[in-house]
């Protein structure tokens, strides 16, 4: 209370209105790997630094771009159709090495990242191209990003170049730490693709996949691992102008004398048989980068959650930039994926659907067993909420433990959930049926808690959970008239 000394009219101000809740961003994504360079001022001063970027030219500018690969590790044979001395065709043969091309991919996946509907994310540089691909790396980047508060989401597309044990404890690490801050979420890889497709190379990934996740049902609702991996639109990281021609055959024999154009490079190649050039380049265009679906994954969370909310089930979304997945997975293919009862572990399948392109089509944490956390919404949407009245709430820290204060509280929580329920986030005709706030003496305290400090809440929400299942029951009806 102010004290009045003299005479006159004075003016005071008073709060009826509650504090609000400020919500959190739900799709902050870190990204664990290695890139060109880590330079922001000084050379190297981004290295082992967890740093945010908003764009992929921020990525362009501060990390550089991809791993150039070396010309060795790919042929080029072209056979040349003629008749007589007019060229009638040519037949183009390129085979890359893929077993020794380049393990570096995260500029790739940031790439598609952005492309997916990606915004602000935050990157870990832990080496450059020259450096091997480390567990300890990988580890310490994990362990800066554990540092930071602002990240929802842990990505580490790198992590499948580490044999098996080494990708189990880096799987371990991100699950850990998103059970331990309970404020984000990590997207997992399945550990390898087979490809061609055989009648047990997916159950051979699944088994390989559910080998090398966490095991403890207590912490892997707060993961997703996404199969198989993903063609993208992206080109090899060659310099196709230095790329040399070779073998050149001619109707079948090899070309000799002035005819002969191997061991030309593809610049030169553009000047002296631009025909046969052209002929190279359209084939050299239909092969593309693969990835590990997680950052793409963490750009389709980024941009549902934008368009519709986190409560939304990141699925029956199609991914961009994406040409195919790296294999077909068939429905008896996906119910193994979908619901593993031997594991109780669930694998999200990535399906080609005619019509529709490359689409994700599942929506389950890694415990899909478990009917109160196998949605990935339900699960990221309770975190969200978590953060959200946790970083509220702190006004109230010292504030006295009474009714007083006990109203403040529980209005500032049920006006944030009326809006989630008015959104769509919460299930139920009527507020009242979709959430609840408790909060006071006898009903969620007692005098032991008020004597030791503790300012108790209740909150229980009705999270809209997804129709994963859409089942039409059709019957023949009688004639009647």
């Amino acid at each position: 209370m102010a004290t009045y000394r003299s005479p006159g009219v004075y003016v005071e101000e008073i709060s009826l209105l509650p504090p609000s809740i400020a919500e959190v961003e739900s799709a902050v994504p870190a990204f664990v790997g290695y890139t060109e360079k880590a330079t922001s001022i000084l050379p190297d001063d981004l290295h082992n630094v967890a740093t945010p970027i908003t764009s992929w030219g921020d990525y362009l500018q501060l990390y550089g771009g991809p791993a150039p690969e070396d010309p060795a590790h790919i042929t080029i044979a072209v056979d040349e159709h003629k008749t007589g001395t007019t060229t009638t065709g040519f037949k183009v043969t390129i085979t890359p090495d893929y077993n020794n091309m380049s393990k570096y991919f995260l500029y790739y996946a940031i790439k598609n990242f952005y492309a997916n509907g990606g915004g602000r994310c935050y990157i870990v540089s832990v080496g450059k191209y020259d450096a091997p691909i480390a567990v300890a790396d990988i580890q310490k980047g994990l362990d800066l990003i554990a540092l930071e508060d602002a990240p929802t989401i842990l990505s580490v597309p790198e992590a499948i170049r580490l044999n098996a044990g080494d990708y189990l404890t880096v799987n371990q690490q991100m699950i850990n730490q998103a059970a331990t801050l309970k404020d984000r979420f990590a997207i997992l890889d399945t550990f390898q693709t087979t490809v061609p497709k055989t009648t047990t190379s997916i159950a051979a990934d699944v088994k390989t996949a559910l080998d090398t996740v966490p095991v403890d049902n207590s912490i892997r609702r707060y993961g997703a691992v996404y199969y198989p991996f993903v063609e993208t639109t992206y080109k090899l990281g060659f310099d196709f102008g230095a790329l040399t021609l070779t073998t050149h055959h001619i109707n079948g024999v090899p070309a000799v004398g002035p005819d002969n154009k191997a061991g030309q490079t593809m610049t030169a190649l553009n000047s002296s048989a631009s025909a046969m050039y052209n002929a190279i380049s359209a084939e050299y265009g239909k092969y593309h980068v693969s990835l590990p679906p997680s950052a793409s994954m963490a750009g389709v969370y980024a941009r549902v959650d934008a368009d519709r909310g986190v409560w939304k089930a990141p699925a029956n979304v199609g991914l961009m930039d994406v040409v195919k997945p790296l294999v077909s997975v068939s429905r008896m293919d996906q119910d193994l994926l979908n619901i593993n009862t031997d594991t109780g572990k669930s694998v999200d399948a990535i399906l080609s659907i005619p019509g529709a392109g490359t689409v994700v089509m599942g929506a389950r944490t890694l415990d899909g067993n478990d009917n109160e956390w196998k949605y990935i919404n339900v699960r990221r949407f309770f975190s969200v909420v978590e953060e959200s009245v946790k970083k509220s709430t702190s006004w109230a820290i010292f504030e006295p433990n009474t009714a007083a204060t006990w109203i403040k509280v529980q209005s500032m929580i049920e006006n944030y959930l009326f809006l989630k329920w008015r959104d769509g986030a919460l299930a139920g005709a009527k507020p009242e049926q979709a959430f609840f706030v408790n909060i006071g003496l006898g009903k969620t305290m007692n005098s032991t808690d008020i004597l030791e400090g503790r300012m108790i809440v209740q909150i229980g929400m009705a999270v809209a959970r997804p129709a994963e299942f859409i089942i039409l029951q059709f019957e023949q009806m009688l004639q009647t008239s």
